[in-house]
């Protein structure tokens, strides 16, 4: 029998130590496109995953993988109303709420950023997910990119599941149910930027990661880029501690260093309120934590956003923005 045409990408990843080698961009781009096309075996696909998965994905696999599924969603670069800043959320949040959402809120209604947020809900029963904190603070979750469209006009904020944007990248993420593992396409999913928007920001919970996302975005030809070590994995700063966001500007990478806000770290919560996100919001709870979470990641966002012109400016700015949330 023929060998199959996905079999020289096994191959290649899996031939022993001396035999190996990571794929080249332009691999990795026709690899991950046979995949999506839905001309491989799921037994080809496990085992591609799992082969990447164990020795890490380089910046080269990953950016052909971004490329090839930009491809498959088909997207124009043109989407109307133009999108300012890309927002992925595919973590979920543990031991703090996604205090995120509301950065995201205050950037778009008071600063005037369009910001378009999708994610998807994981395995994990003890997360709380990206699209119940958007559902919960009546925020729209849509269905199609025309409602995404028409969202972004009358407010600013959109939010899609991954489920819409795309079937086939939702049952390859969901395959970790059987694979007991994250895979390449979590990091993909970060980096996706479906409608190609010029900013983009992201987080992640290993730390060795942002160098690959950092340099992947070079790669892409991805203007703006910030990604860091968020709360729990996702594009949340971490008030009680010190934050280095890994960045591009203008295809340039750059590092910067955002100081802890507080000197000593707070408690979690023993449970995660929904609610608690609103009220804040509305001022009907104070929470210092959730409060220094929200302005300090939408300082991040400011930065990135060219808007300040350091981090002391940026949290400057993302301060008043939020004492006039409600003006």
């Amino acid at each position: 029998m023929q060998e199959h045409p996905f079999a020289p990408f096994i191959r290649t990843l899996g031939k022993g130590k001396k035999g190996s080698r990571s794929l080249t961009l332009e691999e990795a781009e026709a690899a991950m496109t046979m995949i999506l096309d839905g001309r491989t075996t799921q037994e080809q696909l496990g085992a591609f995953l799992m082969l990447i998965r164990v020795k890490e994905e380089s910046p080269e696999e990953l950016a052909g993988f971004i490329r090839a599924a930009r491809t498959h969603l088909g997207l124009s670069s043109g989407f109307t109303p133009a999108i300012d800043l890309d927002w992925s959320s595919y973590a979920g949040k543990r031991r703090h709420l996604p205090w995120f959402v509301l950065s995201a809120r205050l950037l778009a209604e008071r600063g005037g950023v369009r910001i378009l947020m999708h994610g998807a809900p994981g395995i994990k029963d003890d997360r709380v997910y990206c699209e119940e904190a958007v559902q919960a603070l009546g925020l729209p979750i849509c269905e199609d990119l025309d409602a995404v469209a028409q969202a972004l006009e009358n407010g600013g904020f959109a939010y899609i599941g991954l489920e819409r944007l795309s079937p086939a990248l939702k049952h390859i993420i969901d395959l970790r149910r059987l694979l007991g593992l994250r895979s390449p396409i979590n990091t993909l999913l970060r980096m996706l930027n479906p409608v190609s928007a010029p900013y983009l920001i992201q987080g992640i919970f290993h730390p060795n990661y942002r160098g690959v996302h950092q340099q992947a975005a070079i790669l892409l030809g991805q203007p703006h880029m910030a990604v860091f070590k968020g709360e729990g994995g996702e594009a949340e700063r971490n008030p009680d501690g010190e934050c280095e966001v890994l960045g591009v500007c203008g295809q340039e990478a750059v590092v910067e260093t955002w100081p802890t806000l507080f000197k000593r770290r707070h408690i979690a919560p023993k449970t995660l309120e929904l609610n608690r996100l609103a009220e804040l919001w509305n001022g009907e709870a104070e929470d210092e934590y959730g409060q220094a979470a929200v302005i300090g990641t939408a300082a991040i966002a400011l930065r990135l956003l060219e808007r300040a012109t350091d981090p002391k400016d940026a949290q400057a700015q993302a301060q008043d923005l939020w004492l006039n949330r409600l003006a």
